[in-house]
């Protein structure tokens, strides 16, 4: 038998009363590729903290290729061979490509870099592993994808010989994230050992060769690929059986949100929707092509420079947040990190700050500690949120449990519509039919819900209409009772049906397209 590449021996791990690690132990193979599995707060990011030296375990030991560890020490894991891509990326953005892989490789006494020496090797690197890249580019300048990829060549150039990827493919699109696991699939067979943390079972089943679930901070269940299927991990993931809500035909009421000939300079043109009270709208599309400003102009971060925005009638209140507030409209961003939660407050600070004038939560001007705090305990309880109470902080949780959070503040205090942006994006199996289960409830109880995803499955579950967006501009809306993935698939990629010569050429514009987490292919 051939030494693991990785042995992690019985490492555990508390942050106050939260255990996070619980005597956890995990081999790798060379040129394994290993998913790792688990509900959110599981312990899986703070695992792989550990044995990247972010965090330093409170028992238990971690060796690469039979060589201890000294815990908490970054660059004696990076030295060993371990790299890791994390979620968010840890990239300077002002800086070119190769100052970014550079940076941290050379003394600092050196009075002069070898940038020639850079170039060459990072060529060599992009060209054994297939990950096109212009060294020259700033790194502000490029896609999502096209940063993910400068971090694992950041990690190559350092001899990684285990790579850690942190849900490595949250933020990209389908397409992108094909060409990830093709490249992953690559460097696996040419000896490079992988770890990568997904909640997405069609790439767990895909991508990797061993699985290991982590449920509550200890090891569960380990099973080779081959012999497992996506409802066993998905039970062994969230310790019950998962099953998604089901839909049931809607009685829609009054308009609630009404928008003709929208606008939004260079990002939206001609928007046209209407969504009544106790319905579902979906709005689907390829990223990149207005979801994002859709979203910031609802949430009122963004006006409409042309066109007519209506609520109920009465015009929308346009980049006035708290008169959307007060006027009974719910927002559920796109980015929980940067426009969901202020990571320094508590919980509870973060579930009252646009209501901490609400005779709930304040009075004479002076905020109600206790009521506020009662308040987000039933939050937490009602959203299983986990990894800590109402006075812990923010960027303490993982970032599925802070999209748990803004979905119960949210859910919470929607009266007339619900803008849903990416509500489950990044969330675990037993998560995701939670919020299925809610939105639908809040639908069934008489609010508008315009529900953004670029997930189709989710938007074929839960629309009661569905409306394809592409380069800025909306299809008609179809009968989601009465559609198909193939054709919701071709509105996706522009093709509208109509026939003329415009629209069918939206397709240049939408690049290839993949339906959601299916199968199903266009």
């Amino acid at each position: 038998m051939t030494p693991p590449v990785l042995h992690i021996e019985g490492v555990t791990k508390r942050f106050g009363d939260t255990l996070a690690n619980d005597s956890v132990s995990i081999e790798l193979a060379r040129g394994e590729v290993l998913a790792l599995l688990g509900e959110n707060g599981a312990g899986k990011t703070t695992l792989m903290n550990i044995l990247f030296g972010h965090y330093a375990a409170d028992l238990g030991s971690v060796s690469v290729q039979g060589e201890l560890l000294p815990p908490g020490k970054p660059r004696a894991a990076i030295k060993a061979g371990v790299g890791m891509v994390h979620q968010h990326f840890s990239l300077a953005p002002n800086l070119t490509v190769l100052e970014n892989i550079m940076t941290g490789t050379q003394p600092v006494w050196r009075w002069r870099s070898d940038t020639r020496a850079a170039r060459t090797r990072i060529a060599a690197i992009v060209e054994r592993f297939g990950l096109p890249v212009e060294p020259d580019a700033r790194v502000a300048d490029l896609s999502v994808g096209e940063q993910q990829r400068v971090e694992i060549l950041k990690a190559l150039y350092n001899d990684a010989k285990v790579l850690i990827l942190d849900e490595p493919t949250a933020v990209l699109t389908n397409l992108e994230a094909e060409h990830l696991f093709t490249t992953l699939r690559i460097m696996a067979s040419e000896g490079l050992s992988l770890i990568f943390i997904s909640h997405k079972l069609n790439e767990v089943m895909n991508a990797s060769d061993r699985v290991v679930v982590m449920r509550a901070g200890a090891v569960v269940a380990e099973r080779n690929t081959a012999d497992t299927n996506k409802a066993e991990l998905a039970e062994l993931m969230v310790g019950r059986r998962v099953t998604r809500p089901v839909r049931t035909p809607s009685q829609p009421g009054k308009l609630t949100l009404q928008a003709s000939g929208v606008n939004v300079a260079g990002k939206l043109s001609d928007v046209n929707f209407q969504v009544h009270a106790g319905e579902i709208l979906g709005i689907v599309g390829v990223a990149g092509n207005g979801q994002s400003a859709l979203s910031e102009l609802l949430c009122g971060v963004l006006r409409a420079t042309g066109g007519t925005l209506n609520l109920c009638g009465l015009p929308y209140p346009q980049g006035d947040v708290p008169a959307l507030l007060r006027e009974g409209v719910a927002r559920i961003p796109e980015d929980r990190s940067t426009a969901g939660v202020i990571g320094d407050l508590s919980l509870w600070e973060n579930v009252i700050l646009e209501r901490c004038a609400d005779k709930h939560f304040a009075r004479h001007g002076l905020i109600q500690r206790k009521s506020c705090r009662d308040h987000t305990a039933q939050i937490l309880t009602a959203f299983d949120v986990r990894g800590g109470g109402p006075d812990h902080r923010a960027r303490l949780l993982s970032g599925g449990n802070i999209q748990k959070l803004i979905l119960g503040r949210n859910l919470h205090a929607a009266q007339k519509l619900l803008i849903a942006a990416q509500p489950t994006r990044g969330l675990d199996e037993g998560a995701v039919a939670a919020v299925h289960t809610r939105l639908l409830q809040a639908r069934n109880e008489g609010t508008a819900v315009l529900l953004i995803s670029e997930d189709l499955d989710e938007i074929m579950l839960l629309a009661d209409r569905i409306q394809a967006i592409v380069r800025g501009r909306l299809s008609a809306s179809v009968d989601a009772g009465q559609a198909d993935a193939r054709q919701l698939g071709l509105m996706m990629a522009g093709d509208w049906g109509m026939g003329d010569k415009t629209d069918n050429t939206l397709a240049s514009g939408a690049g290839s397209v993949e339906t959601g987490g299916s199968d199903h292919a266009v």
